[in-house]
Protein backbone atom coordinates (compact mmCIF):
# COMPACT_ATOMS: atom_id res chain seq x y z
CA UNK A 1 0.00 0.00 0.00
CA UNK A 2 1.49 3.14 -1.16
CA UNK A 3 1.63 5.72 2.02
CA UNK A 4 -0.20 8.90 2.34
CA UNK A 5 0.46 12.14 0.57
CA UNK A 6 0.98 15.37 2.91
CA UNK A 7 0.91 18.99 0.46
CA UNK A 8 2.65 22.19 1.44
CA UNK A 9 1.75 24.96 -0.71
CA UNK A 10 5.05 27.14 -0.98
CA UNK A 11 5.48 31.21 -1.71
CA UNK A 12 8.96 31.24 -0.18
CA UNK A 13 7.01 33.59 2.73
CA UNK A 14 7.81 32.82 6.32
CA UNK A 15 4.31 31.50 7.06
CA UNK A 16 4.71 28.97 4.21
CA UNK A 17 7.81 27.66 5.53
CA UNK A 18 6.38 27.54 8.99
CA UNK A 19 4.11 25.30 7.01
CA UNK A 20 6.11 23.38 5.84
CA UNK A 21 7.94 22.64 9.10
CA UNK A 22 4.19 21.64 10.80
CA UNK A 23 3.78 19.20 7.69
CA UNK A 24 7.19 17.56 8.03
CA UNK A 25 5.96 16.87 12.11
CA UNK A 26 2.33 15.77 10.86
CA UNK A 27 3.90 13.49 8.20
CA UNK A 28 6.65 12.18 10.49
CA UNK A 29 4.25 11.37 12.96
CA UNK A 30 1.77 9.80 10.09
CA UNK A 31 4.91 7.88 8.24
CA UNK A 32 3.63 9.87 5.37
CA UNK A 33 5.39 11.20 2.58
CA UNK A 34 5.64 15.32 2.49
CA UNK A 35 4.92 16.84 -0.53
CA UNK A 36 6.62 20.61 -1.15
CA UNK A 37 4.49 22.01 -3.89
CA UNK A 38 5.06 25.39 -5.76
CA UNK A 39 2.48 26.67 -8.49
CA UNK A 40 4.02 29.14 -10.96
CA UNK A 41 1.87 30.35 -14.06
CA UNK A 42 4.92 31.35 -15.91
CA UNK A 43 6.98 28.16 -15.31
CA UNK A 44 9.24 27.31 -18.27
CA UNK A 45 9.36 23.53 -19.99
CA UNK A 46 13.76 23.20 -19.88
CA UNK A 47 15.48 20.73 -20.91
CA UNK A 48 17.42 18.61 -18.29
CA UNK A 49 20.77 19.58 -19.33
CA UNK A 50 19.75 23.83 -19.33
CA UNK A 51 22.54 25.18 -17.81
CA UNK A 52 22.13 26.78 -14.22
CA UNK A 53 22.76 30.62 -15.67
CA UNK A 54 20.13 29.81 -18.14
CA UNK A 55 17.67 28.06 -16.00
CA UNK A 56 14.40 30.26 -16.22
CA UNK A 57 12.77 28.45 -13.55
CA UNK A 58 15.99 28.97 -10.73
CA UNK A 59 13.76 31.21 -8.47
CA UNK A 60 11.02 28.47 -8.19
CA UNK A 61 13.22 25.85 -7.68
CA UNK A 62 14.78 28.15 -4.78
CA UNK A 63 11.75 28.48 -3.27
CA UNK A 64 11.33 24.73 -2.73
CA UNK A 65 15.08 24.19 -2.25
CA UNK A 66 15.00 26.04 0.67
CA UNK A 67 11.88 24.50 2.51
CA UNK A 68 13.68 20.95 1.63
CA UNK A 69 17.08 22.43 3.46
CA UNK A 70 14.90 23.61 6.02
CA UNK A 71 12.73 20.20 6.76
CA UNK A 72 15.84 17.94 6.53
CA UNK A 73 17.60 20.31 9.10
CA UNK A 74 15.28 18.49 12.21
CA UNK A 75 13.57 15.71 9.78
CA UNK A 76 16.33 14.06 7.92
CA UNK A 77 14.96 10.75 6.89
CA UNK A 78 11.56 12.50 6.02
CA UNK A 79 10.46 11.34 2.49
CA UNK A 80 10.27 14.03 0.27
CA UNK A 81 8.61 14.90 -2.72
CA UNK A 82 9.87 18.30 -4.62
CA UNK A 83 6.46 19.30 -6.97
CA UNK A 84 7.23 22.70 -9.04
CA UNK A 85 3.74 22.97 -11.22
CA UNK A 86 3.25 26.04 -13.97
CA UNK A 87 -0.61 26.59 -13.02
CA UNK A 88 -2.26 28.91 -10.96
CA UNK A 89 -1.66 28.41 -7.39
CA UNK A 90 -5.15 28.29 -6.20
CA UNK A 91 -5.94 25.89 -9.00
CA UNK A 92 -2.74 23.26 -8.63
CA UNK A 93 -3.81 23.58 -4.50
CA UNK A 94 -6.93 22.19 -4.98
CA UNK A 95 -6.34 18.98 -7.40
CA UNK A 96 -3.44 18.83 -4.45
CA UNK A 97 -6.22 18.39 -2.17
CA UNK A 98 -7.67 15.81 -3.77
CA UNK A 99 -4.58 13.60 -3.72
CA UNK A 100 -3.35 13.89 -0.51
CA UNK A 101 -4.35 12.91 3.00
CA UNK A 102 -4.35 17.44 3.61
CA UNK A 103 -2.88 20.72 2.18
CA UNK A 104 -1.00 22.49 4.75
CA UNK A 105 -0.56 26.26 3.80
CA UNK A 106 1.18 29.20 5.49
CA UNK A 107 -1.64 31.97 6.83
CA UNK A 108 -1.31 35.39 7.27
CA UNK A 109 -3.90 37.25 9.30
CA UNK A 110 -5.88 39.34 7.23
CA UNK A 111 -9.06 41.73 8.42
CA UNK A 112 -12.73 40.66 7.28
CA UNK A 113 -12.72 43.50 5.02
CA UNK A 114 -9.24 42.54 3.20
CA UNK A 115 -10.27 38.99 3.05
CA UNK A 116 -13.04 39.85 0.81
CA UNK A 117 -11.70 42.99 -1.23
CA UNK A 118 -7.99 40.94 -1.73
CA UNK A 119 -8.62 37.58 -2.27
CA UNK A 120 -6.69 35.28 -0.20
CA UNK A 121 -5.37 32.12 -1.78
CA UNK A 122 -5.63 30.16 1.53
CA UNK A 123 -9.17 31.15 1.52
CA UNK A 124 -10.48 29.97 -1.30
CA UNK A 125 -8.60 27.27 -1.39
CA UNK A 126 -10.37 26.30 2.00
CA UNK A 127 -13.43 27.13 0.23
CA UNK A 128 -12.64 24.86 -2.68
CA UNK A 129 -11.00 21.96 -1.39
CA UNK A 130 -12.68 18.13 -1.03
CA UNK A 131 -9.93 17.69 1.75
CA UNK A 132 -8.38 19.44 5.05
CA UNK A 133 -6.76 22.16 4.49
CA UNK A 134 -4.65 23.11 7.42
CA UNK A 135 -3.77 26.98 7.77
CA UNK A 136 -0.80 27.54 10.28
CA UNK A 137 0.78 30.99 11.16
CA UNK A 138 4.68 32.27 10.87
CA UNK A 139 4.97 31.17 14.50
CA UNK A 140 3.12 28.25 15.19
CA UNK A 141 5.79 26.15 13.30
CA UNK A 142 8.01 25.40 16.45
CA UNK A 143 5.98 27.87 18.91
CA UNK A 144 5.21 26.03 21.93
CA UNK A 145 2.71 27.19 24.66
CA UNK A 146 4.06 28.20 27.59
CA UNK A 147 3.24 26.18 31.23
CA UNK A 148 4.23 28.54 33.76
CA UNK A 149 3.10 31.67 34.77
CA UNK A 150 5.57 34.41 33.27
CA UNK A 151 7.86 37.10 35.34
CA UNK A 152 5.08 39.73 35.20
CA UNK A 153 2.36 37.51 37.15
CA UNK A 154 0.57 36.43 33.82
CA UNK A 155 -1.22 33.08 34.35
CA UNK A 156 0.08 29.69 32.48
CA UNK A 157 -1.78 28.95 29.64
CA UNK A 158 -4.06 25.72 30.12
CA UNK A 159 -1.74 22.60 28.60
CA UNK A 160 -1.54 21.53 25.26
CA UNK A 161 -4.35 20.08 23.82
CA UNK A 162 -6.49 19.58 20.29
CA UNK A 163 -9.95 21.78 20.44
CA UNK A 164 -12.34 20.89 17.85
CA UNK A 165 -15.60 23.23 17.57
CA UNK A 166 -19.23 21.44 16.93
CA UNK A 167 -22.60 22.29 15.74
CA UNK A 168 -24.44 19.72 16.08
CA UNK A 169 -26.87 21.15 13.42
CA UNK A 170 -26.37 17.50 11.12
CA UNK A 171 -23.67 14.81 10.86
CA UNK A 172 -19.50 16.06 11.09
CA UNK A 173 -18.12 12.74 11.31
CA UNK A 174 -14.96 13.60 8.64
CA UNK A 175 -14.54 16.43 11.01
CA UNK A 176 -14.15 14.63 14.41
CA UNK A 177 -12.65 11.69 13.13
CA UNK A 178 -10.17 13.46 11.84
CA UNK A 179 -10.37 15.49 15.55
CA UNK A 180 -9.37 12.68 17.64
CA UNK A 181 -6.79 11.06 15.05
CA UNK A 182 -5.02 14.40 15.64
CA UNK A 183 -5.26 14.05 19.34
CA UNK A 184 -4.55 10.54 19.58
CA UNK A 185 -1.73 10.80 17.30
CA UNK A 186 -0.41 14.00 19.67
CA UNK A 187 -1.09 11.82 22.72
CA UNK A 188 -2.81 15.27 23.91
CA UNK A 189 -6.44 15.03 25.79
CA UNK A 190 -9.55 16.74 22.64
CA UNK A 191 -11.63 19.75 24.05
CA UNK A 192 -15.09 19.46 22.09
CA UNK A 193 -16.69 22.74 22.13
CA UNK A 194 -20.15 23.69 21.22
CA UNK A 195 -21.67 27.00 21.60
CA UNK A 196 -25.33 28.00 21.57
CA UNK A 197 -26.85 31.41 21.94
CA UNK A 198 -29.56 31.58 24.51
CA UNK A 199 -33.12 32.06 22.69
CA UNK A 200 -34.53 35.61 22.87
CA UNK A 201 -37.27 34.56 25.83
CA UNK A 202 -34.22 33.84 28.19
CA UNK A 203 -33.20 37.37 28.64
CA UNK A 204 -35.38 39.43 30.77
CA UNK A 205 -35.03 43.39 31.81
CA UNK A 206 -32.97 42.62 34.61
CA UNK A 207 -30.42 40.20 32.47
CA UNK A 208 -30.04 36.61 31.74
CA UNK A 209 -32.60 34.03 33.29
CA UNK A 210 -30.56 31.57 34.68
CA UNK A 211 -32.94 28.79 34.41
CA UNK A 212 -33.58 29.34 31.14
CA UNK A 213 -29.16 29.05 30.67
CA UNK A 214 -29.10 26.37 32.72
CA UNK A 215 -31.88 24.36 30.75
CA UNK A 216 -30.46 25.45 27.07
CA UNK A 217 -27.03 24.20 28.40
CA UNK A 218 -28.40 20.70 30.19
CA UNK A 219 -29.59 19.68 26.55
CA UNK A 220 -27.12 20.91 24.56
CA UNK A 221 -24.74 19.00 27.12
CA UNK A 222 -26.58 15.55 26.24
CA UNK A 223 -26.57 16.44 22.32
CA UNK A 224 -22.84 16.94 22.31
CA UNK A 225 -22.25 14.24 24.48
CA UNK A 226 -24.69 11.87 22.29
CA UNK A 227 -22.80 13.16 19.05
CA UNK A 228 -18.82 11.94 20.80
CA UNK A 229 -19.96 9.07 22.30
CA UNK A 230 -18.99 6.81 18.98
CA UNK A 231 -15.48 8.24 18.51
CA UNK A 232 -14.81 8.21 22.17
CA UNK A 233 -15.14 3.94 21.66
CA UNK A 234 -13.08 4.41 18.54
CA UNK A 235 -10.39 6.30 20.40
CA UNK A 236 -10.16 4.99 24.02
CA UNK A 237 -7.27 6.22 24.74
CA UNK A 238 -8.21 10.15 23.82
CA UNK A 239 -8.89 12.16 26.96
CA UNK A 240 -12.29 14.16 26.27
CA UNK A 241 -13.64 17.13 27.94
CA UNK A 242 -16.82 18.49 26.85
CA UNK A 243 -17.94 22.69 26.71
CA UNK A 244 -20.95 23.92 26.23
CA UNK A 245 -21.20 27.72 26.64
CA UNK A 246 -24.25 30.07 26.69
CA UNK A 247 -22.63 31.82 23.25
CA UNK A 248 -22.39 31.93 19.75
CA UNK A 249 -20.03 29.11 17.98
CA UNK A 250 -17.60 31.99 17.06
CA UNK A 251 -17.57 33.39 20.75
CA UNK A 252 -17.50 29.94 22.39
CA UNK A 253 -14.34 29.03 20.31
CA UNK A 254 -12.37 32.35 20.76
CA UNK A 255 -12.97 31.45 24.68
CA UNK A 256 -11.41 28.00 25.01
CA UNK A 257 -8.78 27.78 21.77
CA UNK A 258 -5.88 30.04 23.64
CA UNK A 259 -3.07 27.17 24.40
CA UNK A 260 -4.27 24.54 22.26
CA UNK A 261 -1.82 23.05 19.47
CA UNK A 262 -4.51 22.58 16.66
CA UNK A 263 -8.14 23.85 16.41
CA UNK A 264 -10.33 21.52 14.06
CA UNK A 265 -13.68 23.53 12.46
CA UNK A 266 -15.87 22.20 9.83
CA UNK A 267 -17.05 23.37 6.45
CA UNK A 268 -20.15 22.33 5.11
CA UNK A 269 -19.41 20.44 1.17
CA UNK A 270 -23.59 21.85 -0.06
CA UNK A 271 -24.04 25.29 1.16
CA UNK A 272 -26.79 27.56 -0.23
CA UNK A 273 -25.92 28.69 -3.63
CA UNK A 274 -25.36 31.96 -2.76
CA UNK A 275 -23.88 31.30 0.87
CA UNK A 276 -19.94 31.47 1.14
CA UNK A 277 -18.04 29.03 1.07
CA UNK A 278 -16.61 29.24 3.97
CA UNK A 279 -18.64 29.74 7.31
CA UNK A 280 -18.78 32.11 9.93
CA UNK A 281 -17.04 30.21 12.75
CA UNK A 282 -14.16 28.83 9.93
CA UNK A 283 -13.57 32.23 8.61
CA UNK A 284 -13.23 33.70 12.12
CA UNK A 285 -10.84 31.01 12.66
CA UNK A 286 -8.71 31.20 9.78
CA UNK A 287 -7.97 34.94 9.80
CA UNK A 288 -7.97 35.37 14.01
CA UNK A 289 -6.72 32.29 16.00
CA UNK A 290 -2.80 32.00 16.35
CA UNK A 291 -2.60 28.59 16.35
CA UNK A 292 -3.02 25.96 13.58
CA UNK A 293 -6.29 25.59 12.06
CA UNK A 294 -7.58 22.75 10.28
CA UNK A 295 -10.86 23.22 8.42
CA UNK A 296 -12.66 19.67 7.57
CA UNK A 297 -15.04 19.40 4.93
CA UNK A 298 -17.67 17.35 5.49
CA UNK A 299 -21.84 16.70 3.94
Amino acid sequence: MEPDIITVGLDGSPESLAAAQWAADEADRRQAVLRLLHAWILLAAEAPDTPPERDQNAAARQIVRRAVDEVRERRPHLQIIEDLVGSEAESALVRAAGESLMVVLGSRALGTWESYVLGDVSLNVVGQAEGPVVLVRAAAGRARTPRHASADGTPPAPRPRVVVGVSLNGPCDRMLSFAFDAAAGRGLPLRAVHGRPLPVQAYTPWGIDPDAAKELTKEADIELRDALRPWSERFPGVLVQETVLPESPTRALVQTVFGAELLVVGRRLHRPLLAPRVGPVAHAAIHHVTCPVAVVPHD
